[in-house]
């Protein structure tokens, strides 16, 4: 394997941590498709659930690339995509190589198989960071073999299974991850603090978890709504972690449809879901730090407020660090 090779999984890598968070119950994927002259001609993430998966995704815009067919845009449905570019490849992906974060899934459901699609289309060479053991959709990598395509596992597995580390987690039992917003100076308090692009991904995200977790002071000071309407999506479920258990019921979070509110001194309702995000500071992260998986911190560039995010005992290993156009994005877990 040459130093190419973990270059353009690489770039694979960085897409599909974009979408973390985002894909829920699926798992951040992307893709990576180059030419035989080494041309990019595509890198593509799965964005959402029951929507294309990456490498459908990448071998739309590298069609579109290769043959200028703007009809393909216009498509939308996996199954359209497959469709189409299985009635009209005419060979053109004969010597590119695809380079995928997971392992093609062999199996079809809302979305149709990957692994025959890839076969179908005439690729001869993939590259694959992780195994798929999900056991329906598992053995996408023996199709490919069995369809003379050269397949090269774990190829940087490690960073490819960091990417997962959700997913499996959600398939066995829930998936807590813990979200901050600071200044570069370290203050969580005084108003919004990130910028609108980086608050839209934040509600991308309570679009797709099952619960919200939130500190009853930060609920009497804010006074929030905690829903998703940046993106037009559903408001997830809240749980308000306080001793106190009167509340001003005016505040917008108990006034939003379709979900439910409980106030609780303690974190056992969240064994009552999958997908759970915990919003909060310094008091918050001390309290869930034994029910969290990883950590989601936004850090605009920008000074002032007066709350220091304060703690004096953890390190951090960074698994991603993404900028938007105004703000970083790191995901973390915590060193044990």
């Amino acid at each position: 394997m040459v130093i190419n090779d973990n270059f353009f999984m690489r770039l694979a890598i960085e897409e599909a941590w974009k979408y973390q968070g985002l894909t829920y119950p699926n798992p951040a994927v992307a893709c990576t498709i180059v030419s035989k002259s080494g041309e990019i001609l595509a890198i593509e993430a799965h964005h959402r659930a029951g929507e294309a998966h990456a490498e459908v995704n990448a071998l739309k815009s590298a069609y579109y690339k290769l043959t200028k067919d703007k009809y393909i845009l216009s498509l939308v449905s996996s199954l359209d995509i497959h469709t189409h570019l299985l009635s009209n490849h005419n060979n053109i992906f004969h010597n590119c190589t695809l380079y995928t974060t997971l392992e093609p899934c062999s199996h079809s459901g809302k979305t149709p198989s990957c692994a025959y699609l890839i076969s179908d289309l005439g690729i001869k060479e993939v590259y694959v960071g992780s195994y798929d053991t999900n056991k329906v959709a598992e053995n996408g990598n023996m199709i490919l073999s069995k369809n003379n395509c050269v397949v090269y596992n774990e190829v940087m597995k490690n960073e490819c299974d960091a990417l997962l580390k959700p997913f499996n987690t959600w398939r066995e039992k829930n998936f807590v991850f813990f979200k901050w917003a600071q200044r570069l100076n370290g203050t969580t308090d005084e108003g919004e603090i990130t910028s609108q692009e980086s608050r839209k991904n934040v509600h991308a995200m309570r679009d797709v978890c099952d619960l919200l977790v939130i500190g009853g002071n930060t609920v009497r000071v804010d006074r929030p709504t905690l829903d998703a309407r940046l993106v037009n999506g559903k408001a997830p479920d809240i749980l308000i972690v306080s001793r106190e258990k009167e509340f001003d019921t005016s505040i917008p979070l108990f006034h939003v449809g379709n979900r439910k509110v409980f106030i609780q001194s303690d974190f056992s309702k969240l064994k009552e879901y999958k997908n759970i995000v915990i919003e909060g500071g310094s008091n918050m992260y001390e309290l869930s730090r034994e029910y969290v998986d990883m950590y989601l911190c936004y850090i605009a560039p920008k000074l002032g407020g007066n709350e220091v995010f304060k703690n004096n005992k953890d390190d951090f290993e960074i698994l991603n660090i993404q900028k938007n156009t105004q703000d970083i994005i790191m995901w973390m877990r915590r060193k044990v």
